[in-house]
């Protein structure tokens, strides 16, 4: 069978690229290859954010399906380096793309062909739906594990699209790795397949027709209103983290001179006796 040809290809810097396809009638497939894991720098982000315009001002409407050229990884995450390095990569490269996704004029899917952790998982959540490979890939939530904090709209997204709180804290507060059956018994992802069995799904789901009437967009962002505005407001979003580790700090304060008072009194009373 030959291979479908290019829509359109996307370089991401310095050698990557999003390539999108046309698998059947008004599915576009953008195919993410960016060495070694599809990390979201800023490049990666742009690049991404590019092909999404493209399709929605030069393609007819229809439905959008994002996965890896790369067998083992969807994304993983974030490039730390790139991403702390100036401050305008989460208020300017990350969020937008977010806010674009989740609020996008028509449905989009993401095709999870291998690991998605941390930012990489955020990411597919920001999609209307999530298939899994089921033969390859976790899903995980690993930032406990190096020390990361979690900022709002990547709290608030999980909060608001997995049907059971229990899953999500089991994902912060263990950081288990979901396998693919784990992930659709808890709601994480939508259903388990590849490419035919996706665009089965859009056949049998009829999503190819729900952008038409030019309001798919508008009903998503009154959806997920709480982790769009976060990524609207990003300088709000980080006061709140900013005052948090300071009552954090002023708990600790007074924590430790509660515990001092106490040893103190304890020495007192044993030296009576």
């Amino acid at each position: 069978m030959s291979p479908i040809p290019a829509l359109f290809k996307v370089t991401t810097e310095p050698e990557g690229s999003i390539t999108c396809t046309q698998p059947s009638p008004r599915v576009y497939l953008l195919t993410f290859d960016s060495a070694p894991d599809n990390r979201l720098t800023p490049e990666f982000c742009a690049a991404f954010l590019l092909a999404l315009d493209i399709i929605d001002h030069r393609h007819e409407k229809g439905v959008v399906v994002t996965t890896s050229a790369i067998a083992k990884f969807y994304s993983n995450g974030l490039d730390f380096e790139s991403a702390f390095k100036s401050m305008s990569f989460f208020p300017e490269s990350l969020y937008p793309l977010w806010k674009r996704l989740l609020t996008y004029p028509m449905p989009t899917i993401a095709l999870i062909n291998g690991h998605a952790f941390a930012a990489g998982i955020m990411t597919a959540m920001m999609h209307d739906y999530r298939f899994m490979n089921p033969h390859r890939g976790f899903l995980c939530l690993n930032e406990l594990e190096f020390g990361a904090s979690l900022k709002a709209p990547m709290s608030s997204i999980f909060r608001q699209k997995l049907p059971n709180p229990n899953t999500y804290r089991t994902m912060v507060l263990e950081a288990k790795r979901f396998n693919a059956l784990e992930a659709l018994q808890e709601g994480i992802v939508d259903g388990l397949g590849m490419v035919p069995e996706v665009l089965k799904f859009i056949q049998e789901m009829g999503l190819v027709e729900k952008a038409k009437s030019g309001v798919y967009g508008q009903l998503k962002a009154e959806m997920w209103r709480e982790t769009v505005g976060y990524l609207d407001d990003y300088a709000g979003s980080e006061k709140m983290i900013e005052e948090s580790v300071r009552g954090e700090e002023r708990r600790k304060e007074r924590g430790e001179k509660r515990v001092e008072e106490w040893e103190k009194l304890k020495d007192q009373k044993g030296a009576k006796l």
